[in-house]
């Protein structure tokens, strides 16, 4: 996970329980290039009770469709575990790797048996001790999003999970805000470096804005996994269709990722291989001023200094100044260290 950035494209439930969609949501991942395509496993009946209420932004995305509550919207959104079969199977033909969150007991169970190789923990499981013990028993690489965290709660599911078997330096912790689209100036990104320096773990970015300018700036500050929901169209019905991004966009922000992570380098500042047949031409020579003579002595101000720079470089004058010519030279010729005494 520390050799690239690995990116989640987060299809989630904006499948709205069709098996077609679902493998379409598959189809734009691979074409936008991202590493994995994430969906959702949960039994309504183990997540939510029946009078739960939806949240803000699902009343808003959902009120043409007559669901009263959490559990009528999320059991026409559940995924049986044939499904769960047939979207692995597709994905394998279509080569891009197939991922879930388990958001129960029960179907954290339902994916080992699925052997996925590595567990995302969402937000809203942070504080769910079975949950967590469960997930670390697993012994597998985790990505834990920390929505709605401070410091202190993500250290303690670190060490609930660490404490079941989890190796540490196989986690990556996700910075996230739990809002639907998240409002630019509630992102916080900084939030992400402070989880890297203060818990000592590996960082990435799990965003819910409605561009792509943070997942970017996110890599651009050192983030190794991006995760980022999209849709086939936002105008579809459904509680994160209108917080996701569309085919195009997610295209887009995969290559903006790529771009970016080759642009970070190795951190040593040097003149780069592309840029160093241009130093003789943007840089500048010791020339002389006026024409001079054999033997005269050679001060500052016979001295100008300009382009090309393949010759004596002018942070070395106080070598050249004092020192007389050996030959006749005229005005702008551009000296070298043959040309005076030592």
């Amino acid at each position: 996970m520390k050799n690239s950035v690995l990116i989640i494209a987060e299809a989630g439930v904006n499948h709205n329980g069709s098996l077609n969609t679902a493998k379409k949501l598959i189809d734009a991942a691979k074409d936008a290039g991202a590493d994995y395509v994430k969906f959702q496993t949960f039994k309504a009946a183990n997540l939510v009770t029946k009078a739960a209420k939806k949240a803000e932004y699902q009343i808003a995305n959902t009120s043409d469709s007559g669901e009263d509550n959490q559990f009528q919207m999320l059991k026409a959104l559940e995924l049986s575990l044939e499904d769960h079969h047939e979207l692995i199977k597709y994905c394998k033909e279509k080569e891009i790797k197939f991922l879930s969150t388990a958001f129960d007991l029960e179907s954290i169970d339902l994916l080992s048996d699925l052997n996925i190789d590595l567990f995302k923990i969402p937000s809203g499981e942070i504080t769910n001790l079975p949950y967590l013990k469960k997930i670390g028993k697993s012994g597998k690489k985790v990505i834990l999003s920390t929505g709605m965290c401070t410091l202190e709660d993500i250290e303690s599911a670190i060490a609930v999970l660490v404490a079941q078997g989890i190796n540490k330096s196989e986690l990556v912790v996700l910075h996230c805000n739990t809002e639907y689209p998240t409002p630019y100036e509630d992102v916080n990104l900084r939030a992400m470096k402070s989880i890297e320096s203060q818990l000592g773990v590996f960082i990435g970015y799990s965003d819910h804005t409605s561009g792509i300018e943070v997942p970017i700036a996110a890599v651009a500050l050192g983030a190794i996994v991006i995760e980022k929901h999209f849709t086939l169209d936002r105008n579809m019905p459904g509680p994160d269709h209108k917080a996701s991004l569309e085919p195009g966009e997610l295209k887009q922000m995969v290559s903006a990722i790529r771009n970016v992570e080759v642009c970070l380098g190795s951190g040593i500042k040097q003149p780069s291989p592309s840029e160093l047949k241009n130093m003789a031409i943007a840089r500048k020579s010791i020339h002389l001023a006026r024409g001079m003579k054999k033997g005269e002595l050679i001060l500052e101000e016979d001295l100008v200094m300009k382009r090309p720079g393949d010759g004596i470089s002018p942070m070395k004058m106080e070598k050249v100044v004092g020192r007389k010519l050996l030959i006749d030279l005229p005005a702008e010729h551009k000296l070298e260290m043959n040309n005076i005494s030592e």
